[in-house]
């Protein structure tokens, strides 16, 4: 069976961006493909610091073991494709996701051809350019965006907020239907084309 793995760059474990990321991996299960959801946590990510000791050493792993990084690099390698997924901090995504986006794809993890997707999740504004920050690393090593019926971002501040974005949600379940389709077309090249549902705007003022 096919296997998507989802970063949760969140500090919180269950918050809203845990939120979205799970209405993916719902949809992605009901597609045949396996989920599983890996929480960076609380604890410092190391930054690369461009040493270039992974590449003298050439087994795909950062030369720092005392963090995340390699036990996620492991769980990616086994992986079919990849959605990665952060609060908005200041406009930008945590620094803890892209320190561990980039030791990762640094190191050498085996991403090739893999689909990848990002999810943005903001209390207001700042999401469209945490999104664009989170995906230009997978532009660079050769793994296929995975698109949705808009950019994959939804909005909430207090943990199960995003729940009331209904936009947002529907969003995170075409991207999940659009990687699942990606996912079975490289392997089989004749997967059926997704189904898309109806149509559902969310809008923040309302008469």
């Amino acid at each position: 069976m096919s296997k998507v793995l989802l970063i949760n760059g969140s500090p919180n474990e269950k918050g809203n961006t845990h939120q979205a990321l799970s209405e993916a991996a719902v949809t992605l299960n009901q597609q045949g493909i396996e989920t599983e959801i890996v929480w960076i946590g609380t604890k410092p990510v190391r930054g690369c610091i461009a040493c270039g000791t992974c590449a003298a050493k050439g087994n795909g792993h950062c030369v720092f073991n005392d963090d995340i990084c390699n036990q996620v690099i492991d769980k990616l390698n086994v992986a079919d494709g990849l959605i990665v997924g952060s609060p908005v901090y200041y406009g930008t995504p945590t620094g803890n996701i892209l320190n561990l986006i980039h030791r990762m794809l640094f190191a050498g993890a085996q991403v090739q051809g893999k689909p990848a997707a990002a999810v943005a999740v903001c209390r207001r504004g700042g999401a469209s350019a945490a999104f664009q920050t989170l995906q230009m690393p997978f532009q660079m090593v050769n793994m296929p965006l995975v698109t949705s019926q808009y950019w994959n971002i939804a909005y909430g501040m207090a943990p199960g907020e995003v729940g009331q974005d209904a936009e947002g949600l529907q969003t995170m379940r075409t991207m999940a239907r659009n990687m699942a389709w990606m996912i079975k077309q490289l392997a089989s090249g004749n997967a059926p084309a997704p189904e898309a549902e109806p149509w559902q705007d969310t809008n923040f003022i309302r008469n």
